[in-house]
């Protein structure tokens, strides 16, 4: 259907290309995207929509990959071996989403070692929140809660994106994320009903989460650079405070039963409005670790970059293998 031009001949009979109205093609496929229609990669489409789509699941790619840091920094010191099993096939969960992801952006004509040298080099992004600290093994508990639970409400919606790879892998990748929601709310419960040592590090924990968690949705919707386009291209349903305060109005009840507080001064149901009002974010803080310059930006991302270098003879070898592979086949037939 959507075709960047078309043969047609000349009157001696040699073909000519005529250019097909380039707006008007765009106007179609906002239509299309509009109408809740699925793009799949061999679709045409405008190239702002895949610079978009590029940058989103290579973000959402970067973030899964780099967020196994803090949870890999607890594996040898889980209080059991049922938690450190757990943890473990968590973080292989979280290797396995970012594969999903750099295989959907793949779909868009870019390279998986193009995504990674964006990531290495600091051009690209990813999630704010992992470039915190684990302090504790509450901490574990809690990215589980609520960093896996905001990520839920960010990415179910995300199911119904209107680029069919994305949407598909995010169909197993929130499947395996609810679980991890869960898994992180059971060991706070466990620690809740525990002394009140574990009490007060489970409060601890959320006092020092619920803030960058709630920037995990990104700036306000007037503030965003890039929200208006994907909400009409059908990247995304749902806007970034809409989310935020889904998020807010069904984390505040489980809080309640784990006993926990949150610090925010200002957090009060509404009756009129039917949800939770919450204080003002600290935006100067978001932006600045965004930027590079959070607790933990410079030492995630020399992990990243050191995991890769280190692991160059094992690609070297994997490729070595394969050609050696294809060449014996090639023999034999």
């Amino acid at each position: 259907m959507y075709t960047q031009a078309m043969d047609l001949p000349n009157p001696d009979g040699s073909p000519q290309l005529a250019s097909v109205d380039l707006e008007a093609r765009e106007a179609a496929f906002n239509d299309r995207a509009g109408r809740g229609e699925i793009v799949e990669a061999r679709d045409w489409m405008p190239e702002g929509y895949r610079k978009t789509l590029v940058r989103q699941i290579s973000q959402h790619a970067h973030s899964e990959i780099v967020g196994m840091l803090p949870e890999g920094n607890w594996v040898t010191r889980a209080p059991s071996l049922k938690r450190k099993t757990i943890l473990l096939a968590k973080i292989q969960d979280e290797g396995g989403h970012g594969l999903y992801l750099y295989a959907a952006a793949e779909t868009l004509g870019v390279s998986r070692d193009e995504l990674l040298n964006a990531l290495h080099t600091g051009k690209a992004k990813y999630s704010s929140i992992f470039n915190y600290p684990t302090l504790s093994w509450a901490d574990i508990g809690v990215i589980g809660w609520l960093v896996d639970g905001a990520a839920i409400m960010n990415q179910v919606p995300l199911c119904r994106c209107s680029y069919g790879p994305y949407a598909r892998a995010m169909v197993r990748i929130c499947k395996e994320e609810s679980f991890h929601q869960r898994q992180g709310f059971d060991l706070l419960l466990t620690m809740a009903k525990g002394t009140d040592a574990q009490r007060a590090m489970v409060q601890d924990a959320v006092n020092r989460w619920w803030w960058p968690v709630l920037m995990m949705f990104g700036p306000h919707d007037k503030d965003s650079q890039n929200s208006e386009l994907s909400m009409k291209w059908g990247i995304k349903r749902i806007t970034n405070d809409e989310l935020r305060q889904q998020f807010v109005d069904a984390t505040i009840p489980q809080g309640e039963l784990l006993g926990v507080t949150f610090p925010d001064p200002e957090l009060r149901y509404n009756e009129a409005r039917g949800h939770y009002d919450f204080g003002p974010i600290d935006w100067t803080e978001f932006w600045n670790v965004v930027n590079g310059h959070g607790p933990l930006n410079r030492e995630r991302l020399a992990a990243r970059v050191a995991a890769w270098d280190e692991g160059a003879w094992v690609r070297e070898a994997a490729l070595a293998h394969a050609a050696k592979q294809a060449a014996r086949e090639r023999a034999a037939a």
